[in-house]
């Protein structure tokens, strides 16, 4: 079977059979595909498209290039969730120890910032001692003793994928719903799930910055995770404003805290969180309906028994064991503190959310070139969100930097991405479910 006759029938726009997509992907892993071939398949099937069987067929095939986990004698439900990026998305640091107070069991592997939106990854390494990277066998205790734990992909998980990944972010191919849908379910296959609850955000501050292109994806990740025997329901949500009051790693970690102990506790963050993990709660068995799930979720945060699984899964990765009652002590504030003030009187009825999520790459809190190394300290605290009135002067937010000059440059950038008007009509968080 030759490369170049199976790059020629997709470029046709022919279905490209299973043997042909498994020695693709073969070829990803072994080499033999040069980087101009995998390039070319890329590039072909963002012109022409996959159907659902080959979107499944990749998906299978790219699971199958690595490890792939088994949790036997679970005494539980194997769930986890997924989100497509956004800017101050924390959800996942709740969502774990919520659902594991609920009675699931939740391997959560999780990524690295990409372009302007955070990663789970790194805001977990915003703690002194949190290794985001055990061995599975201790990985695999953890979850089995905890419930939950949260760690970075291992490069023997799809690495089909991550080559293929590498290629398709070089050669402007990233955005094909087929293809992102094989990278996600791909990754979440090879964890030895049962349930996937995905969230896909949709607005100026998301990789899908339409509704229709927010739809397709979810009706394409749950068609093929279906096709795939893994049960997936997708909820689009609302990213044309920052989730949460903070944005920057180390203050993540701070407003998550706060969430769990119930300090402080942010409506619309509130909510898609709750969400999700009813989804998870429902899909697995451990309640009978949404309206139980979130009672349960409620219960979990209520009693401190969601806080509880957070404080111990930090403990058991290396951080530290009294992280959840005093956090100044181990998440270092930046040095620089600096608010932004409101450049005049006004409704916020607009944010350009990807360019405040730029903001914190800026300051060093993400990375420009994938070896970068991240400066937790950054980023904003106290976002107030869209519909809040001001007086000129009054403080939109607080930027969290290095020096003063970077900081200088922070309230400008964050004043110039807000729009000041008379009115702004709410949306709803949750904007559609699929599946």
């Amino acid at each position: 079977m030759l490369a170049q006759e199976i790059i020629r029938a997709k470029r046709d726009g022919h279905t490209l059979s299973e043997p042909q997509i498994q020695h693709f992907v073969r070829g990803l892993v072994d080499g033999s595909w040069s980087e101009g071939q995998v390039a070319a398949l890329g590039m072909a099937v963002f012109l022409r498209g996959m159907g659902r069987d080959e979107a499944v067929a990749l998906t299978r095939a790219m699971m199958h290039s690595g490890r792939v986990l088994a949790w036997p004698d679970m005494p539980g439900p194997v769930l986890d969730k997924h989100s497509s990026g956004g800017v101050g998305d924390k959800v996942s640091l709740m969502l774990a120890p919520m659902v594991a107070a609920c009675g699931g069991y939740v391997p959560m592997i999780a990524g690295r910032g990409l372009g302007h939106t955070g990663g789970t990854v790194d805001k977990l390494e915003a703690i002194p001692g949190y290794n985001t990277m055990p061995a599975p066998a201790d990985f695999d205790r953890l979850v089995r003793r905890l419930g939950c734990a949260v760690i970075g992909q291992t490069g023997d998980l799809a690495p089909a994928d991550k080559r293929f990944y590498a290629c398709r972010d070089v050669t402007a191919t990233v955005e094909s719903v087929p293809l992102i849908t094989a990278s996600i379910l791909s990754k979440k296959l090879a964890a030895g799930l049962q349930v996937l609850a995905m969230d896909i955000k949709c607005g100026n501050g998301a990789f899908a910055d339409t509704p229709a292109f927010a739809q397709e994806l979810a009706e394409s990740i749950v068609s093929v995770a279906g096709g795939a025997g893994l049960k997936t329901r997708a909820l689009i949500t609302d990213m044309n404003q920052v989730l949460g009051y903070e944005v920057g790693n180390a203050l993540e970690i701070h407003e998550t805290l706060d969430y769990l102990t119930g300090k402080r506790v942010e409506p619309r963050l509130h909510e898609v969180t709750l969400a999700l993990a009813a989804e998870m709660l429902v899909l697995g068995g451990l309640a009978a309906d949404n309206g139980a799930a979130r009672a349960k979720l409620q219960a979990g945060l209520d009693s401190g028994a969601a806080a509880e699984k957070f404080a111990q899964m930090v403990a058991a990765l290396g951080g530290p064991a009294d992280l959840l009652e005093r956090p100044q002590q181990y998440l270092t504030p930046a040095p620089v503190v600096l608010p932004v003030p409101a450049p005049r009187d006004g409704v916020l009825s607009a944010m350009k959310t990807r360019e405040i999520g730029l903001i914190i790459v800026e300051m060093g809190g993400g990375r420009r070139q994938a070896g970068d190394a991240i400066d937790f300290r950054v980023g904003l605290s106290e976002v107030r969100h869209l519909g809040s009135s001001f007086k000129a002067g009054e403080t939109m937010a607080l930027v969290h930097a290095a020096d003063e000059a970077s900081a200088a440059r922070a309230v400008a950038a964050y004043q110039a991405a807000c729009t000041l008007g008379e009115a702004y009509v709410p949306t709803p968080i949750v904007m559609a479910t699929v599946g």
